[in-house]
């Protein structure tokens, strides 16, 4: 039976969730995932997850959020706008992922999403309560779906109508009985800007990205020592950390709007490093640059062999290497 204070709930949550910052909330009932998580699982099985081997890890409670909080009944899910209006050049050298130009979100969001958790324990004491920012075996994106805060999008990034993808998600688990709300359709349509445009071909399908070819994976993820594999490093077009071409050519995102997070604006007003730079730069003045920045992920041994590899593409097709 439903409880009589869930509506309150959400309405007194919705509340909170704007008065802290962020930009939008919604609620999903907390329940085992079975479709999503087979589609999980074939993912793995094509080994699209490259080194990432942790994606492999702690099946069971990525499929049930029960066995993170028992007894869990709604998972809470909120958005952060992170788009800040600063342009660059496709021919730019040495770019940042837009994401990664201000303060880390693992810094800024779980202090938000505390306060949200701290309304949970106001409307009842007895609730259990555990929050997620891209930390743990959470499949944050189906429960974005689920909550109603957007659609996934072919590039797999979830989507909003009103700040397009430029936003980071914040997961709740809770024992708190709220009124779950309605998913919203998928508006991509017969749209393929984001497949057309990947400079790697990493969607292999719709809505499905073999991690294997992304920039992304290559230029944040693996290990320093990992050098990139030629048929990557050219196509890499320019990007030193992450890439954002599958966002930028995405048409949902013509309607963004400036985040109102002073914290996710550039750093020293930083939206690329040239590769040379990165070269010279020292593990002291790497650490103090960088320091609660997003960068700090790839080390500064990653980006010194993104800068490498950069430098040296540009070399062999300047002198028509094949």
């Amino acid at each position: 039976m439903k409880n009589s204070n869930s509506d309150n709930y959400s309405e007194a949550l919705k509340t909170i969730a704007l008065e802290v910052g962020f930009d939008a909330i919604g609620f999903a009932k907390a329940e085992e995932l079975t479709v999503a998580f087979d589609r999980f699982s074939v993912w793995l099985q094509n080994g699209y997850e490259g080194t990432m081997n942790y994606m492999a890890r702690n099946q069971d409670v990525r499929a049930d959020v029960s066995k993170i909080v028992p007894g869990a009944k709604s998972v809470i899910v909120l958005a952060k706008n992170y788009f800040t209006p600063h342009e660059r050049s496709d021919k730019d050298v040495g770019k940042i992922s837009r994401y990664a130009w201000g303060t880390d979100y693992h810094e800024v969001l779980p202090p938000l999403l505390d306060e949200v958790c701290a309304a949970i324990t106001n409307l009842d004491p007895n609730a259990i309560t555990k929050r997620y920012t891209d930390t743990g075996a959470v499949m944050e994106k189906e429960w974005a779906v689920r909550a109603g805060v957007g659609w996934q999008g072919k590039h797999s990034n979830i989507i909003r109508r009103d700040i397009g993808s430029w936003f980071f998600i914040g997961v709740i688990i809770t024992t708190l009985d709220v009124s779950p709300s309605e998913p919203v359709m998928d508006y991509c349509g017969s749209c393929t800007a984001c497949i057309d445009a990947c400079p790697t071909q990493a969607i292999v399908e719709p809505y499905v990205v073999d991690g294997t070819k992304c920039l992304s994976y290559w230029t944040i993820e693996t290990k320093p020592d990992i050098e990139i594999p030629v048929a990557i490093a050219e196509n890499m077009d320019g990007w030193l950390f992450g890439c954002d071409v599958c966002q930028d050519v995405c048409p949902w995102n013509k309607f963004q709007t400036p985040t109102s997070e002073v914290k996710f604006e550039p750093r020293n007003n930083v939206t690329l490093i040239p590769p040379e730079q990165v070269l010279n730069l020292q593990q002291e003045t790497f650490s103090e640059l960088f320091r609660k920045s997003p960068l700090k992920r790839a080390k500064l041994g990653g980006l010194q062999r993104n800068a490498r590899t950069l430098l040296q593409t540009a070399s062999n097709e300047k002198s028509g290497i094949e």
